[in-house]
């Protein structure tokens, strides 16, 4: 099965919360009336799409009756399609590697949301892409989180830089960005906690990781992808602000997508946010995490065959 496949496959959910009930909603009138457009607002609220891009949405549509553009209810689905897609491409941009590596390529988010394994499968891409990868054990506050990666750097063939439990995760993030640079790494990805057990701040303690690696390397980090289960819906979105001011995220890796029916949470954090989606999980296999692609996720979303 492609990747591609598998997207669709992941969207089930979603697509059944989503684009069945418009499909529905559809068949169920003849005309579009206001009780019509009130029906599809509630639609587009109930697939954890968001208020302001539901807003935004409802008006684009009211736009696209008076200029003829929808005609009837069967316009709709192709329109809306367009739309999506529009508002995921605008002013996307892939993850770039750096001119001169080491890539450092910071990674948060809270825990339970499958950031290590995450890192892993991210490192699994690269390496398959032919880069040379080295992971930071930068969660030094949960017991697991260590042992857990190391599991993936030997899963994947690459080098796992790490401290005892307890250790101060910049000193983890400034030994990786030295030992990357003296092994010529092509990427670093650097794990980091998701609480701290101690009374200190975790946003002051990414924020001290970030000005330690940029010390060492000019601009690193490269990306700083904040990890969110797409299953906890509009929560994922009050995860991204608070992260995004805090650690200047530049873009999120939206994990367990097939899980659940509130894939539209991926337009809501690009609409709102003004977040993009850069990388996106479907299933549990190493290789079942892929770079998002927004027409595919739109074409996906709106396609059951």
């Amino acid at each position: 099965m492609g990747f591609f496949d598998k997207l669709k496959a992941g969207l089930e959910k979603t697509r059944k919360g989503f684009t069945e009930k418009i499909e529905q909603l559809v068949m169920g009138y003849a005309k579009i009336d206001d009780e019509f457009l009130d029906d599809l607002e509630a639609v587009l609220l109930s697939a954890d799409v968001g208020v302001h891009t539901t807003s935004k949405l409802m008006s684009e549509i009211r736009a696209g009756i008076k200029s003829k553009e929808i005609q009837s209810p069967d316009h709709l689905k192709p329109f809306l399609q367009e739309k999506i897609s529009a508002i995921l491409s605008d002013g996307f941009i892939e993850d770039t590697l750096a001119n001169e590596a080491p890539t450092v390529v910071m990674v948060v988010g809270v825990n339970g949301v499958g950031k290590t394994t995450t890192i892993g499968k991210l490192g699994n891409y690269y390496r398959e892409q032919g880069h040379k990868v080295m992971l930071a054990a930068g969660d030094t506050f949960r017991a697991a989180a260590i042992d857990q990666l190391e599991i993936w750097g030997q899963r994947i063939n690459a080098e796992v830089i790490k401290h005892t439990e307890g250790a101060d995760p910049a000193a983890v993030a400034f030994d990786a960005v030295q030992s990357a640079k003296a092994r010529k790494a092509d990427i670093l990805i650097i794990d980091t906690a998701g609480r701290l057990h101690t009374k200190s701040n975790l946003m002051e303690e990414l924020k001290k990781i970030k000005r330690i690696i940029a010390r060492e390397i000019p601009n690193a980090p490269h990306e700083t992808l904040l990890v969110l289960d797409a299953t906890t819906g509009q929560n994922a979105i009050s995860q991204a602000k608070i992260f995004g001011e805090a650690t200047q995220v530049s873009g999120v890796v939206l994990t367990k997508l097939d899980g659940t029916a509130k894939g539209g949470v991926v337009i809501g954090m690009k609409a709102e946010l003004k977040l993009p989606v850069k990388w996106i999980g479907v299933g549990e296999g190493v290789n079942d995490l892929r770079p998002f692609n927004p027409d595919d996720f739109a074409q996906a979303l709106f396609t059951d065959k």
